[in-house]
């Protein structure tokens, strides 16, 4: 089946052939490749309002904070809106201004967008989002990787982007056996560069994004110049033996190293509730992901809330309409099952989100942002990168740092992939 009837359980909700909004003149996609154009049908929009309409709401949480999940009086006014005031067209028609392909691999359909830049000479970067994430989150630094010049930057720091969505997620196929985990989705990835004539590359990502590139690098794939990831995984197995048993940190940690122990600590024991259900049971969590939209909103924007540098208001660093795009692009696609599929995979392929990676050679650059998951200390990452060729701790930015960022994180890696263009 076509990953656009896969891709919401049924309903064809975009059209992957020549649409007539493609640029006239536009260079013809490689061999296999077709172009694509989401579309999605009123009827869905529509049924989704209605849904939206016929919410029955909890009573609010019995504590003053957040250690309850997500609170009525910040959800309750986002999915107001979300039913009377958003509008899915708009980033609908900023999403088909990209040129968005799609392409089979591994006897899967993955989506992606491929913006070269006005610039010859600029340097092919994979960019890969994770889980709850998306194209959405990489829509703002499109421009400034792609046009530096633009946005006071160099021509010769330019990029070719290549922005994949995971299959299982958006509008890319959904995997109907088992197997499709982190390790190969990196070869697929990889794959998917090569057949867009990319010989020499570099792969960017965060969250599984991130555990995504550092596979790459670990399988020293061809072509793969070098790597930048914002979640690094350099918790050393020692480390992480204390981290499983809940211990308190163990001797012997720096002042940075117990810092980063201790936000994985309190990760563990009262932020990783999510993970624990789709490693284990994804369907389980899907059945409610698929039917209603108040349980995709609150549960994504529980995340968010968690994972921005906003001090659990998330309001304070996204719109409104910016998070609804993301939950609405989950909601249309119908991938809250398959995407959490994910997490069930990864689990059962072995290692961890955070574990160190063994990266002897591959260049490696890591941007620390202050809110991610863990604050990773440098003195970790020189034990798991043995080519480390940019490492910095910036002062703001939180998981989704394309999203919530985009200026620094484009500066990031203009400098970061630097020593590799030639």
């Amino acid at each position: 089946m076509p990953a656009q009837a896969q891709a919401a359980g049924g309903r064809a909700l975009a059209n992957p052939t020549p649409a007539a909004g493609s640029p006239p003149g536009s260079t013809p996609p490689p061999p296999g490749v077709r172009r694509f154009r989401i579309r999605v049908p009123q009827r869905e929009v529509s049924d989704l309002r209605r849904r939206l309409r016929a919410i029955r709401w909890p009573e609010r949480e019995t504590v003053a904070d957040r250690s309850q999940g997500a609170q009525l009086a910040k959800v309750r006014p986002l999915v107001e809106y979300w039913a009377t005031g958003y509008d899915w067209r708009k980033v609908e028609a900023t999403l088909n201004a990209l040129p968005q392909f799609i392409t089979e691999i591994d006897g899967v359909d993955i989506q992606f967008a491929h913006i070269r830049s006005p610039h010859p000479d600029a340097l092919p970067m994979l960019m890969t989002h994770g889980w709850p994430g998306s194209i959405i989150e990489l829509l703002k630094v499109i421009d400034p990787l792609t046009n530096p010049t633009a946005h006071g930057g160099r021509a010769e720091d330019a990029f070719h982007l290549v922005l994949p969505t995971l299959p299982g997620h958006g509008f890319s196929g959904k995997p109907t056996s088992t197997g499709w985990n982190p390790a190969r989705m990196a070869t697929a990835l990889h794959r998917l560069m090569l057949r867009l004539g990319y010989e020499r590359y570099v792969s960017q990502g965060g969250d599984h994004g991130s555990i995504i590139a550092q596979i790459q690098a670990a399988q020293r794939l061809e072509g793969l110049l070098g790597i930048h990831v914002n979640m690094p995984g350099t918790v050393p197995q020692d480390v992480l033996r204390h981290l499983r048993n809940f211990d308190a940190a163990p001797a012997g940690l720096s002042v940075r190293e117990k810092v980063a122990y201790d936000r994985l600590l309190h990760f563990y024991r009262d932020g990783f509730g999510y993970a624990a259900m789709m490693n284990e049971s994804p369907q389980t969590i899907g059945y409610a992901l698929a039917d209603s939209p108040l349980a995709m909103a609150a549960y994504y924007y529980d995340k968010i809330a968690e994972w921005t540098d906003s001090g659990g208001e998330p309001e304070k660093v996204l719109t409104y309409d910016e998070m609804l795009d993301a939950i609405s692009l989950y909601w249309l696609t119908n991938t809250g099952a398959s995407s959490s599929r994910l997490y069930w995979e990864g689990t059962r392929a072995g290692g961890g989100p955070f574990n160190a990676f063994d990266i002897p050679d591959v260049p490696v650059a890591v941007t620390v942002f202050p809110r991610e998951i863990y604050p990773a200390p440098r003195s970790w990452g020189e034990r798991a990168y043995g080519n480390l060729i940019h490492w910095n701790e910036v002062d703001k930015g939180g998981h989704f740092a394309a999203w919530e960022q985009p200026h620094l994180l484009s500066e990031e890696l203009r400098t970061a992939f630097r020593p590799l263009r030639g």
